[in-house]
């Protein structure tokens, strides 16, 4: 009990955990669109990408999590519309844009010989120097991508396995995508104090897909893979304070862990469902050949 019960008298752990928590559900829940649509890649694209813009937002003078979040909004609409264009791809139009973003972002700090602690947070996360008011933000975002995917939940549907059936049925693939790229965005900026831009695609593609190896059903997968993520967030944290390791990189190795140990009680058992099948017919075979010669052996008497 002690292991749960000490760290939470520090002030600064107690944010990280709530911070842990809630930014864990939130990406469980944003990733599991994320794997589904086979656009994984795109977490750490967007997070290289807002890199670069909390970089130029900083020299102009703006606000860093207003900067960051619009142009991770703009970078995930140029890819959207990029991907769109007769032979671009998705990982094509992600790779170009986020990594021209990043690029122009280091290209910035070299030419201004300025790096300050908020660039070395957003790349590597900074859980533990959290604030209450941090918290509130995290804790507005989280809950505006829960309601806006609950009351869109049918056209996010949609637009995920048939984008080009979902007009027929009044869904403006147009709007949700970009509502889609805004909710991304604004996960993504919300977890850079976490897991840092460099982890952040390991935190919103692990959950989901660990929460897909347990069920195939689409509402299940989100409610799993939300959990996930949050218990791995909190498991996590305690794994930085008892080993003296970074927050972000406990929290994805512990994801990975789980991912591992689900992943190996998932092919066993399919193992054993595939041998139970492959046994029904021979059992069925012995006794059918009994019934045939049951006959046969009447006549014979």
């Amino acid at each position: 009990m002690q292991y749960l019960t000490e760290p939470l008298q520090y002030e600064f752990f107690r944010n990280g955990l709530i911070a842990a928590l809630i930014i864990g559900a939130l990406c469980g829940l944003m990733g599991v669109y994320i794997v589904l649509r086979k656009m994984s890649y795109i977490g750490h694209g967007l997070s290289h990408s807002v890199f670069g813009g909390a970089v130029v937002s900083y020299l102009m003078g703006i606000n860093f999590f207003i900067g960051a979040g619009l142009w991770g909004f703009l970078s995930a609409l140029l890819i959207n519309r990029a991907a769109r264009k007769r032979g671009i791809g998705a990982d094509a139009a992600i790779g170009i844009i986020t990594t021209a973003s990043f690029a122009l972002g280091v290209a910035l700090i070299s030419k201004t010989r300025s790096f300050s602690r908020d660039f070395e947070s957003a790349l590597f996360g900074n859980i533990l120097g959290v604030t209450p008011q941090d918290i509130m933000v995290m804790a507005a975002v989280a809950l505006v991508v829960l309601i806006a995917v609950l009351v869109f939940y049918k056209q996010l549907l949609f637009s995920t396995f048939d984008p080009e059936i979902a007009p027929i049925y009044g869904v403006h693939s147009t709007w949700v995508e970009t509502g889609f790229a805004l909710a991304l965005a604004a996960t993504i900026v919300a977890s850079l104090n976490v897991v840092g831009a460099t982890l952040i695609a390991a935190a919103i593609v692990i959950p989901s897909t660990t929460a897909r190896q347990l069920t195939d059903s689409f509402g299940r997968t989100m409610v799993l893979s939300t959990i996930i993520g949050a218990l791995c967030g909190v498991a996590g944290m305690y794994g930085s304070y008892w080993f003296d390791i970074a927050s972000g990189a406990a929290i994805v190795l512990f994801s990975a862990a789980v991912f591992v140990v689900v992943l190996t009680y998932a092919s066993t058992r399919d193992r054993l469902k595939r041998r139970r099948a492959m046994a029904v017919p021979s059992s069925a075979a012995v006794v059918t050949s009994e019934i045939i010669e049951a006959p046969a052996a009447g006549t014979a008497d």
